[in-house]
């Protein structure tokens, strides 16, 4: 015996089929994806930036707002009603947040790819500094 040992013959390794691999399926579905995927991801962000900027000019101005009618009602030169107020700014408040869960739940449930996108987007464009 001369040492050698006889190799055994090795076939070569078999062509996945594209109709029957898991990962050919999930990639050309991601595919058809990408687009809305992409779009709704930077719009995301975009509208997170913009709502956080406006937010706080918005904030800004509410404060200002209240300080103002504070500083006028301690002079007395006007009076505020806060129980009246509150009488009637309350439905208006309710209604709101009943028709807010409704289309939010609309609106994210149209195109799930794009929504769910956006949404990444939109918390991402919120951190943005």
């Amino acid at each position: 015996m001369a040492g050698a040992m006889a190799s055994a013959p090795t076939s070569p390794s078999p062509v996945p089929d594209p109709a029957t691999d898991a990962g050919f399926q999930l990639s050309s579905a991601l595919q058809g994806m990408l687009p809305d995927l992409g779009l709704g991801g930077l719009l995301g962000v975009a509208t997170g930036y913009a709502v956080k900027a406006v937010g706080r000019v918005a904030l800004i101005v509410i404060g200002l707002s209240f300080l103002l009618v504070q500083l006028l009602s301690h002079y007395g030169v006007i009076t505020v009603d806060w129980l009246r107020l509150q009488s009637l700014t309350e439905p208006w408040f309710r209604e709101g947040r009943e028709g807010f869960g409704a289309w939010v739940s609309r609106v994210l449930l149209a195109n799930v790819p794009f929504a769910g996108a956006f949404v990444v987007g939109f918390l991402l464009g919120l951190r943005l500094r």
